[in-house]
């Protein structure tokens, strides 16, 4: 036949989903701007809505596309190399606030931080303890990587389902545990993000790093969901092999965190 495939590749249909997600996003982004200069945000929220629309919309064309089988070998390696380099961007954003926090600590210059008074932590900064909440959420968030990694060999190794799911399930709940421990060490924190150098490269870190924590935890949550549904098998499991790799990068963040901004720069 004329038109028939003989090739490994999938060839993508038009979509309008790149171009609803870059007009959602310059929405949400002028509203954002309008809202910071006292404006209504309404704006915002209607960009919001629209780009998680298309990432709900998008990400579910893509598993449609997997379960119709369309994600060749091929296609499977590609995805797995745009998921390693979407990571490594993340690396360089997290950089850049190890690097802003590195800098004010080694160099707390008075003339240019008057806040610094030319310590580090700025004069009259409590930091948290490290051997207390930052130590028990770093050995939450490190049991939660080895139940992802106990789910992933179950499945890829034992083709075991049932452990697999125990594995999300339980890497899951210890994630919104440690989502909500620093929710609560926020609350009791003894500075403020604005005011200080220190207490905005605190709060921007790790205030990020939460982020990241939810949405790795929703990820979890849909690989739970999919796997309950039969949606993996041993050979094609990218999307569950993307949440591990994205949980795992989490850990390494906040161990780097713990070490540097809680441990070395308190």
């Amino acid at each position: 036949m004329a038109h028939a495939k003989n090739h490994d590749y999938h060839i993508l249909p038009p979509s309008l989903w790149p171009f609803l997600a870059a007009v959602g996003a310059f929405v949400m982004l002028f509203g954002g701007v309008l809202f910071m200069k006292g404006m209504t945000p309404w704006m915002f929220v209607i960009g919001l809505v629209l780009v998680l629309y298309t990432m709900y919309g998008w990400w579910a064309d893509t598993i449609t596309e997997n379960q119709a089988g369309d994600h060749t070998p091929v296609v499977r390696i590609g995805l797995r190399y745009g998921f390693i380099l979407f990571i490594m961007s993340e690396i360089m954003f997290f950089a850049a606030w190890f690097w802003s926090f590195f800098k004010h600590a080694m160099y707390p210059m008075a003339e240019n931080y008057p806040a610094t008074m030319g310590v580090w932590p700025p004069a009259g900064i409590e930091v948290f303890d490290p051997w207390h909440l930052p130590l028990i959420n770093t050995l939450i968030l490190l049991c939660s990587g080895m139940a992802a990694t106990w789910a992933h060999h179950a499945f890829v190794h034992e083709n075991n389902r049932k452990d697999m799911i125990t594995g999300l399930a339980l890497a899951i709940a210890l994630g919104a545990v440690f989502t909500f421990f620093q929710a609560y060490e926020y609350s009791h924190a003894a500075f403020g993000f604005a005011g200080n150098i220190y207490g905005a490269n605190f709060f921007m870190a790790t205030g990020f790093h939460g982020f990241h924590v939810i949405i790795g935890t929703i990820f979890l949550f849909i690989c739970m969901v999919r796997a309950m549904k039969g949606h993996f098998t041993p050979e094609s499991h990218v999307g569950f092999e993307a949440a591990a790799w994205y949980w795992h990068f989490v850990d390494v963040v906040w161990l780097f965190l713990f070490a540097a901004v809680y441990i070395w720069g308190g």
